[in-house]
């Protein structure tokens, strides 16, 4: 499956101006909404669910990356974004760096027409390895265009 399809580019961004984290999970699920990648009758239930993951555990993976992914009440398919904090945004990473790469992953509760459990986690995975890749990282701070970011998303399908 080729997972960089779930990114829309109006639903990224590459100048998060957040400047808390709770900013920004408002400024991801706006995104997301006005890109059209979340009803925004859904926007509320998702900035909580995002909220109270955060409370859990951190999302902040390291490397100046966070994976905020939540399961959200009404959506019937995956809404994703790839957005760039570029000043940097402390997240409580478990490196404790700063966050400046951002993919927000917002799924449904259970499996439907739209939404299989098992190429989500295969998505998942898929985001993980492109984290801790150096040259993702690095091309995707490169970014001026929203379009550019799923570009880069699409040339590294493969990873």
């Amino acid at each position: 499956m080729h997972f960089w399809k779930q990114f829309r580019a109006k639903a990224c961004s590459v100048s998060l101006a957040g400047a808390t984290k709770d900013d920004v999970l408002r400024e991801l699920v706006t995104n997301l909404v006005e890109g059209g990648s979340l009803a925004g009758a859904l926007s509320d239930k998702a900035f909580v669910a995002l909220v109270e993951r955060e409370k859990m555990a951190t999302t902040g993976v390291g490397q100046n990356v966070a994976i905020p992914h939540v399961r959200v009440p009404g959506l019937t398919q995956t809404a994703a974004a790839l957005s760039l904090h570029r000043a940097g945004l402390p997240w409580g990473s478990v490196d404790d760096e700063p966050v400046h790469l951002v993919f927000t992953v917002l799924r449904p509760e259970r499996a439907g027409e739209h939404h299989d459990p098992e190429q989500h986690l295969e998505m998942m995975r898929w985001i993980a390895r492109l984290s801790r890749s150096s040259d993702f990282r690095s091309f995707a701070l490169q970014a001026r265009t929203r379009t550019e970011l799923v570009d880069l998303l699409k040339e590294m399908s493969s990873v």
